[in-house]
């Protein structure tokens, strides 16, 4: 029963992905808000006003994009990290019952099918207008669920070490 509810959530998830990359970066964009809710104060400004990197062939910064927009890029990024650790913990739930013995490929078969979705993603996000998919993306999306699937291995090697302790 429990495998159901587990791929009842990867399902709900992919669909929440498939909506959010069929959806133009201004119906998408919480800039509006952030400016909305934060006005005039800026919080963190002097802090994030000296960090800057490259990311996806750009670099990123409040002197670049505005405080708001880095801001932003930070949320959207943080969103694509944490969606796609949720969905490679819960694809490995999924999975489980079938590779319960062999615990590489516990781990190996949703990383794979959670970087394919997340590369799918990126396409189909490219087909959005005002949209442009990005490696990069994969790549994170990637790093998230390969996360989500290692914090998940730990805590299900916790649980066994703990169970095989009280056992003896």
């Amino acid at each position: 029963m429990k495998q159901k509810w587990f791929w009842g959530v990867v399902i709900a998830i992919e669909l929440i992905l498939f909506y959010s990359s069929s959806m133009t970066y201004k119906e998408q964009t919480s800039v509006p808000f952030l400016e909305k809710i934060l006005g005039t104060n800026k919080p963190l400004y002097s802090s994030l006003s000296k960090i800057s990197f490259r990311y996806g062939g750009k670099t990123q910064s409040i002197e670049n994009d505005g405080y708001f927009h880095f801001l932003e890029f930070f949320i959207r990024k943080g969103a694509h990290f944490s969606i796609y650790f949720l969905l490679g913990l819960f694809l490995c739930l999924a999975v489980y019952k079938y590779f319960s013995k062999n615990k590489f490929l516990m781990m190996f078969i949703p990383w794979l099918a959670t970087t394919g979705l997340a590369a799918f993603d990126e396409f189909h996000q490219g087909l959005t207008g005002g949209r442009t998919p990005s490696v990069t993306d994969v790549i994170l999306d990637s790093v998230g669920a390969l996360t989500g699937i290692l914090v998940l291995m730990l805590i299900l090697w916790l649980i066994e070490l703990h169970a095989n302790k009280n056992k003896s």
